[in-house]
Parts: structure tokens; sequence; C-alpha cells
């Protein structure tokens, strides 16, 4: 994986790319909000040979700061086919873990026609009429609760709360102590994360995903409500939804070979 760099008005965004063919499908993985491309190493090293693979660090997360917070997720999106772009990607399928499954549809949003094909890791639907208003107003007030807590219990949270497995807590721990020592930082991105997301939902668009997709759930995912929202998501669009044993939020980091698999079955589609 070579380390590059894509230069926008609020900061730069790091992101690393394996390419064997400009023809050739890039699989675009995404991270969730506060993690970062070490997330998918699983799935990097799984299919740097057989396809392109891409991954970034999020605007303000890890390698991608400093980074002023004054964009919205459709920035998110027109900057990820802003990189595209740059390395003469024409056929990405995204592979999102929650926040990274928020981008991935706004870009589907904006992009129809590029969008080769989405996988959904534990994310949930942007469409408005599966958020009820009391979440969307909490969404919009995270940041002082993330400043309210002390730092060793969000530590312990957040890596508890997201995997469940020995592989997928230890990989938590090491990315959230890059943020140790600078919890107003932390705060501030999922502060902004959850705001923008709420923003997104707002804006009551279509959020048609027109190309090959999966929708993948941990059964022991505990952020949020994301088991409720991918029930009424595939109910909703038809869209299949394969259930993960022994797997929270990070499903990818708890069970690799399982997610592997699922990912490499909707890539053949979309070939």
């Amino acid at each position: 994986m070579i380390e590059k760099t894509y230069t926008t008005p609020l900061g730069i965004i790091h992101y690393w790319i394996h390419m064997i063919a400009e023809e050739a499908l890039t699989l675009a993985f995404l991270p969730g909000l506060t993690a970062d491309h070490r997330l998918f190493d699983k799935q990097i090293a799984c299919f740097k040979n057989e396809y392109n693979v891409f991954v970034w660090d999020a605007p303000g997360h890890a390698a991608s700061w400093p980074f002023r917070f004054d964009f919205d997720l459709m920035d998110k999106a027109r900057w990820l086919n802003g990189i595209f772009e740059q390395e003469r990607i024409t056929r990405p399928v995204i592979i999102g873990q929650s926040m990274g499954g928020y981008v991935g549809q706004m870009y589907a949003q904006l992009y129809p026609e590029k969008l080769k094909g989405m996988v959904s890791i534990d994310s949930a639907p942007l469409k408005r009429k599966f958020s009820t208003g009391i979440e969307l107003w909490l969404l919009k007030r995270m940041e002082p609760v993330y400043l309210y807590y002390p730092w060793s219990l969000l530590l312990k949270s957040g890596v508890n709360n997201v995997a469940v497995s020995e592989y997928g807590r230890t990989l938590m721990h090491e990315i959230m102590t890059a943020y140790a020592g600078d919890k107003k930082r932390y705060a501030k991105i999922a502060g902004n994360g959850f705001r923008i997301l709420a923003d997104a939902i707002e804006m009551d668009l279509p959020y048609e995903i027109k190309c090959p997709a999966l929708l993948i759930c941990g059964e022991k995912d505990r952020a949020g409500s994301c088991i409720r929202y991918n029930k009424a998501w595939h109910k909703d669009t038809g869209i299949p939804l394969e259930w993960i044993k022994n797997a929270g939020h990070n499903a990818n980091t708890d069970q690799p070979e399982t997610v592997n698999r699922l990912i490499g079955g909707l890539a053949r589609q979309a070939r």
C-alpha cells in the first residue's frame, strides 16, 4: 500500500492505495467514526492481489489532521470522488463501516452512475423516515457528552462497545490510544460526525442505491440501534442482509473471514 494525500480547502486527507490495473474493480474501504485505516487491515490483506484496494483516514481522523471541522457529509463524498478522479479510479465498490456506510450512501446519491457496488457494515440508512425526531436532536448534541466523560471511561466503552473479539478490541484500543491526552479533539471528531449525520438525514434525499449492494450487521452490535435500523432497511429496500454471528459493531474485525467472503461475493456481482 502506498500512502498518498489529497488537498482540500479545510485540510489534507491521507489515504492508502494499491493498484493492479486502472480498469480493475477498486474496493474502497471507509472506516467508521473515530476509527482509522487500520480497521480494514484484514480486508486489505485478503483482496489486494485480486482488486485495486483503497482506504483512507477520514477528514480529521488520525493522519488526516489538522483539519477544520467545517464540512458536511456531501463534502466528504465529493472529496472521495476527487480522490477517485486523482487516482483514475473508475469502477469503485464502496465498503463502508458505520460512518463509512453513510459516506457511501451519500456517494451513491451524488454519483449513482459511478458506483459499481456497495457493502454496508454495521451502518444504517440515511433516509429520513427511519429516524425519529429525538434521535436527530440527540445526534446534534453529542460533543458535550463526550467531553463530560473521563478518558478512561471513553476508552473502555469505545473498545468494548464496538468489538467482541480479542483482535477487534485490541485493534480499537490501539486506534483510540492515538487520541489519548487530547480528549477535546476526540470529542470534536465524534460530535461533528454525529451532527453532519443528522444534517444529512434531515436533507430528506432519496439515498437510493442502484448498484449491487449488501447489508452486513453483527448479531451483537450494541452501537445505537443498528440492529433495528438494518432490519427496517432490508425490509424497505430488499437489499440482502447478512447477520454475522459472534460479531459486534466492527463485524469486519470480529469475523474477518466471514465478512471477506461476503465482500468477495458482492465484488463478483459488480464485475
